[in-house]
């Protein structure tokens, strides 16, 4: 006999399936959640509703709230700029000939990859912006398969993930939208959420790049532990200096 699942699990598989379709019906959902009733799937939608994680349209249909969606990539990069330049160069210290890394989508990552490109290193990413160096360069890049998100110039999903399982990183360099001493590193998508947590799984060690405009906001979805990652940032924060190492310009 199958457990039922407690509301927060149920919300989480709903907000799994919204994360891979955008926009679904209940009775869409219903077939994804066969053993939950559509009474119960209607009350698990209040609750989402309620937190701002979902938005109940007419007809009834459901999709992530839109005030948790990310902005555009090309937003992203004019905001902070010199901040992020000053990340990225603190970051490219720490990659050196022959290393393999894995390299997140996200600005600041984007602001990396140009500063290490002409190393002889081995870049695997999902950060499509690669796509914009159009020379040759010591570098190899290996663009891992998934879902194109052109928002934020990413790939994602189990495609993603399955692949992710081929290798080992020496280093990991991450973004996320907000970092929380109490919350963690969060993303405003599930599917990212997990794909950053499938990265940390393999990655010997893990930096998170993050400018300081990004201390103390939360975005939707947990992605993981403050304690996880070393931070590199253009600022010190003092209750996230408590839990974990931040690298910033002296």
């Amino acid at each position: 006999m199958e457990v039922a699942m407690i509301p927060y699990e149920r919300q989480e598989k709903i907000l799994e399936a919204l994360a891979q379709d955008e926009l679904l019906k209940i009775e869409q959902l219903q077939s994804i959640l066969p053993t939950v009733s559509i009474s119960t799937l209607r009350r698990d939608l209040k609750e989402l509703e309620k937190s701002g994680r979902v938005e109940l349209l007419a007809g009834g249909a459901v999709k992530i709230c839109s005030t948790a969606s990310e902005m555009p990539i090309a937003a992203k990069a004019a905001l902070y700029s010199q901040e992020k330049e000053a990340i990225a160069t603190l970051a490219a210290e720490l990659v050196h000939d022959g290393d393999v890394i894995y390299l997140d989508s996200g600005s600041t990552c984007t602001a990396l990859l140009h500063k290490i490109i002409n190393k002889k290193i081995t870049i695997i990413t999902t950060n499509t912006s690669v796509f914009t160096i159009q020379q040759e360069t010591p570098a190899e890049i290996l663009l891992l398969g998934g879902r194109y998100n052109p928002v934020i110039s990413s790939l994602n999903g189990p495609l993603t993930d399955a692949n992710l399982q081929t290798f080992n990183f020496q280093t990991a360099f991450l973004g996320a939208n907000g970092i929380d001493a109490e919350k963690g590193v969060s993303t405003p998508n599930l599917v990212e959420a997990n794909k950053k947590r499938e990265i940390l799984n393999n990655a010997k060690t893990a930096y998170l790049l993050c400018d300081s405009s990004k201390y103390g906001q939360v975005a939707a979805v947990k992605a993981f532990s403050t304690e996880d990652v070393v931070i590199i940032s253009d600022a010190y924060n003092d209750k996230i200096g408590e839990l974990t190492q931040i690298i910033y310009p002296n």
